[in-house]
């Protein structure tokens, strides 16, 4: 493989490839979140909530295998300045080995897994034919890692929009079809596949028949660090699911899925963005703490100015929204989907405060609250656990919102050390962080009282929904003009300007 040049900082060939990698990146999470949304309210109202508990069970440990898969020597290659042929080869290699030999071992650990969930012997074959996607995932790790660090993402935006139609189609097809729970399973074979084939079809880079070791030791001090990384954010992103499934049953999981994925979409996608946004210009003014504090301060007030309202608009529109994409099916999903949204107000605060601190390369800090995080989460987890399996009557979530009461609580209990740890960073008092924040929360809960009463008076939930939309941003933007807010206006200006 030809070794290239790589572009200075000042090289405008460097800044237009970056703009065309930002500008796909862009078009590449707006097509998938399109086509997650419309397969999963399709697939949602086909298939019963037991379907979805029986795939995310499963799902629980298809997460840890992916991790142990790539064990994080894809951070490493793109961390690398030049790898070399051989080196991605063999990175390609290891990937395909391990994730046969796991695929193995999960395969002959299928009768255990369905012991774990109460005995259900449907998910052995469920399982044994789900985890082949993380071999086909595998397969194109390399593919997508080698697109990146070129920065000509294009086919990884096609690859990703075909997979996810095509898994769409056989999705829905299979569904209608009255295939329930396989219908997921072959969704996600058939994006994962797809994928792959586009990736090796489309790509003029094929492996060396050799791997190197020496080449696999040299990725081993930045690989296992990431894969701690992710180790950790794996657990949590998915301890819930299992013990949800061990303890309260296939159904309520199923009832937790739905409203776990639907709050995240807006959360992950509002944190992201405004850490990729944030941090860069936070790094230009590092070395000026006059600057960093008023830039600080401005971005505090900007996040809550987003977040607060549109979480809360959301907690009171659930039962609309449900009801419009799912008639009375997931009903029980609306109180998890609203006290999860709660939650995502601290979590997108806390990764705003977290940004402060990664731009004055303070990572222990942000390592320690990581840990704060991750033990609040376990200790409130333990407390409300014997609560986790009890109902309430008809209520088969009952003791599933005791639980996430519990890590709403555990999750604001961090955000208070944050704002501790966080504001002598900025060079501002913990009361200015808070006087950030409240004047959007009281401008939100003024929203919300002006949205709620319009449920008593129209009865067609999409005629609700539309009215209380548009109720509270008139409420909440109008009040915010005439206490002539300078973010609102600097917001209104940059969404002008773009």
């Amino acid at each position: 493989m030809n070794q290239q040049t790589a572009p200075t900082p000042g090289d405008p060939d460097l800044k237009r490839l970056t703009a065309g990698s930002v500008k796909w990146n862009f078009i590449d999470k707006v097509s998938q979140q399109v086509l997650y949304l419309v397969t999963g309210i399709v697939l949602a109202n086909l298939l019963s909530q037991e379907d979805f508990g029986l795939v995310g069970a499963i799902l629980v440990f298809q997460a840890f295998a992916s991790l142990f898969v790539d064990s994080g020597f894809s951070y490493a290659l793109l961390q690398r300045k030049r790898p070399t042929h051989l080196d991605y080869s063999t990175v390609l290699w290891f990937n395909m080995g391990v994730a046969v030999l796991i695929y193995i071992i999960l395969f002959f650990c299928a009768p255990l897994i369905a012991n774990i969930f109460q005995h259900d012997q449907r998910l052995i074959p469920l399982s044994r034919v789900l985890f082949l996607s993380f071999i086909l995932n595998a397969s194109s790790i390399v593919q997508v890692n080698r697109l990146m660090k070129s920065m000509d993402v294009r086919m990884v935006a096609a690859a990703n929009a075909i997979g996810l139609f095509a898994g769409g189609v056989v999705g829905i097809w299979l569904a209608l079809a009255g295939y329930g729970a396989w219908a997921i399973v072959w969704q996600t074979i058939t994006l994962n596949g797809v994928k792959s084939l586009v990736l090796w079809c489309t790509s003029r880079w094929w492996p060396l028949l050799k791997f190197s070791s020496e080449s696999l030791r040299s990725f081993f001090s930045v690989g296992s660090g990431m894969m701690a990384t992710s180790f950790l954010n794996t657990v949590f992103q998915n301890i819930y699911s299992f013990f949800i499934g061990y303890r309260a049953g296939l159904a309520p999981l199923g009832y937790y899925t739905q409203a776990d994925k639907w709050s995240k979409m807006g959360v992950t996608t509002v944190s992201q963005t405004l850490t990729s946004a944030f941090i860069p210009t936070l790094s230009e003014v590092q070395d000026d703490p006059e600057r960093f504090r008023r830039v600080s301060a401005k971005m505090n007030r900007c996040t809550s100015y987003m977040i607060f309202p549109l979480m809360g608009m959301l907690v009171v529109m659930a039962p609309q929204i449900f009801h419009c994409l799912f008639g009375t099916k997931w009903d029980l999903s609306v109180p998890l989907f609203q006290i999860l949204l709660i939650r995502g107000i601290f979590t997108v605060l806390n990764a705003a405060y977290n940004n402060y601190a990664i731009a004055l390369a303070r990572t222990r800090l942000v390592f320690r609250m990581e840990l704060l995080r991750d033990g609040a989460a376990l200790l409130f987890l333990a407390a409300t656990y014997p609560w986790l399996a009890a109902t309430d009557g008809v209520d088969l979530v009952w003791g599933i919102k005791v639980l996430l009461w519990g890590q709403l609580l555990a999750s604001f209990i961090t955000w208070v050390v944050m704002i501790y740890k966080t504001a002598p960073l900025t060079g501002r008092r913990v009361t200015d962080f808070l006087l950030d924040s409240l004047p959007y929360l009281g401008l939100t809960l003024l929203a919300m009282a002006a949205m709620y009463p319009l449920g008593l008076l129209i009865s067609n939930p999409w005629a609700l929904l539309t009215v209380q939309g548009l109720t509270g941003v008139a409420v909440y933007a109008g009040i915010a003009r005439l206490l002539n807010s300078t973010i609102q206006k600097d917001v209104l200006s940059y969404i002008r300007k773009r």
